[in-house]
């Protein structure tokens, strides 16, 4: 599943690739009911519509009937990578939180990363679940030699009086087809770009240190599907 890692004695860039998160099929199935669709608005970012700093359509499914079934899709492909994810990182989960678990003696434990290590996936999924949620999913599509998101930003950012965008812990996103060259996720600071492969799950932190950009396709429109994973709201949290 693991595709454009690094190796484990390598310093962490936190900048995770999981290939065949969807195979070829799921993926032009996505594109081609994005492409019918009659309700793609133009890309918007944190200040609006934009075009000099992101050119797209996009349509947001989440909340949408028809859309049901590839968001369940979508989310559950997320979800698998995230487990993944969280376990070459683990306190991803467990540095912003002092998380207990029950443990073969029936108290309860301090969530450490060997604890998280120890667990199989069925004990892990819900731990997740308790701390993190699934975000409103956008597919967009960049126009070849036109479209792109030049504009180095991150994912973290106070927009709203509910602090939603403050909630946003990782960044994913799913490139659901190739053909075309360049169009890679760069990162500022890693100085890495990322090569859309159909099919491939990109999951990285949501924060300034992970300022990045969507650099221009040539030769072939590209299409992503894309999200974030927040943390739940205090009141969730914390009653």
């Amino acid at each position: 599943m693991h595709g454009q890692q690094r190796g484990d004695s390598e310093v962490a860039d936190f900048i995770e690739v999981f290939d065949d998160a969807l195979d070829r099929e799921q993926c032009a199935r996505l594109v081609e009911r994005f492409s019918a669709s009659a309700d793609t608005v133009p890309g918007r970012i944190g200040g609006g519509v934009l075009p000099e700093l992101k050119d797209s359509r996009d349509l947001t499914i989440t909340g949408r009937e028809a859309w049901r079934d590839a968001e369940a899709m979508l989310n559950a492909a997320v979800f698998k990578g995230l487990i993944a994810y969280l376990r070459r990182y683990p306190h991803t989960l467990i540095a912003p939180l002092m998380l207990e678990v029950p443990g073969e003696d029936g108290a309860r434990h301090r969530l450490t990363a060997e604890r998280l290590a120890e667990m199989d996936d069925a004990s892990l999924a819900p731990v997740v679940q308790t701390v993190l949620r699934p975000g409103a999913i956008n597919l967009q599509r960049y126009t070849a030699d036109r479209g792109g998101y030049p504009y180095w930003h991150c994912e973290l950012y106070p927009r709203d009086a509910h602090g939603e965008t403050l909630h946003r812990h990782l960044l994913w996103t799913i490139y659901l087809n190739d053909g075309f060259d360049a169009g890679e996720t760069e990162f500022l600071y890693q100085r890495r770009r990322i090569v859309p492969r159909a099919g491939s799950l990109l999951i990285a932190p949501a924060a300034f240190t992970h300022t990045h950009r969507g650099n221009r396709p040539s030769g072939g429109d590209k299409f992503i599907a894309t999200s974030w994973i927040l943390f739940q709201r205090a009141e969730r949290l914390f009653g």
